[in-house]
């Protein structure tokens, strides 16, 4: 019995790190981008912090990807902000428990691309550190946060163009309803994991 315990306890510990290292942070890549991460602190549509502490983890390849992106940006004097990155499945369960049945939090049950560390919510900021324009805030549930909308200024929609169209180069896929959400094409059937980072 004693020996498998052990023999459970050390399977449990390899699954984890099997986990943990098909996932990189962000920042340990590049210093270059810039970090807002939402649901560590209640400044999010649930009102509420569902992390204990912000941290950016995404699939290596996800965070390949996007580090090549960042890059692009850089060369044109941009920045990639990030809100959301990897969310372990538990974080998605507490997510649709404050707020279950509506279409603002993908349902557990089936997971969500955040869940599987192959979607990033973001932005762009200038040379100085602000924000693009892109007509609504992160985080607003409505029509002037869909793709389609094409009711802003010229700017603001050169904007949304300029975010989708470098993303897109490098296999980052929109959402037509949050103009901030893209997913990672290739890692999109990827396993949804739970691990929890380390807060320091």
């Amino acid at each position: 019995m004693k020996y498998l315990l052990q023999l459970f306890t050390l399977l449990s510990v390899s699954s984890l790190l099997a986990q943990q290292n098909d996932f990189v942070l962000l920042r340990s890549l590049s210093n270059d981008f810039v970090f807002d991460m939402k649901y560590a602190t209640p400044d999010n549509f649930l009102k509420q912090a569902v992390y204990d502490c912000g941290e950016c983890y995404l699939r290596k390849s996800t965070a390949k990807a996007l580090v090549k992106a960042n890059e692009e940006f850089k060369s044109l004097g941009y920045r990639i902000k990030l809100f959301d990155c990897y969310r372990p499945l538990s974080v998605q369960k507490k997510m649709w428990k404050i707020l279950p049945g509506t279409h603002y939090v993908a349902n557990p049950a089936k997971g969500s691309k955040h869940n599987r560390g192959a979607a990033v919510d973001l932005t762009l900021v200038d040379a100085q550190g602000k924000e693009l324009d892109m007509g609504t805030p992160f985080d607003f549930f409505g029509k002037k946060a869909h793709h389609t909308c094409t009711t802003f200024p010229k700017k603001v929609l050169e904007n949304r163009k300029l975010l989708k169209d470098v993303l897109n180069k490098y296999n980052f896929k929109s959402i037509f309803s949050e103009w901030w959400h893209y997913e990672y094409r290739p890692e999109m059937q990827s396993k949804v994991e739970d691990f929890q980072w380390q807060c320091k």
